[in-house]
């Protein structure tokens, strides 16, 4: 899956399936997680979102499934 850059003090890249609904992101430390059941908007909102740490933190990082890639 190809990662957008992302201008984030904790936050590399992010990439996203539509169709499996799958979330991708790169972390600066070097980790890539995939978050699983993200909707077409919150990917939309998440990458819109002024600050995509707080975004990623208030909205993804406890609401959905996750694993290391």
């Amino acid at each position: 899956m190809e990662r957008k850059r992302i201008s984030s003090s904790k936050i590399r890249g992010v990439g996203y399936d539509p169709r499996a609904q799958v979330l991708e992101i790169g972390f600066n430390d070097g980790r890539v997680m995939a978050y699983s059941g993200v909707s077409p908007e919150v990917h939309r909102r998440f990458v819109a979102a002024p600050s995509p740490v707080s975004f990623f933190e208030d909205k993804i990082a406890d609401d959905y499934p996750a694993r290391r890639v």
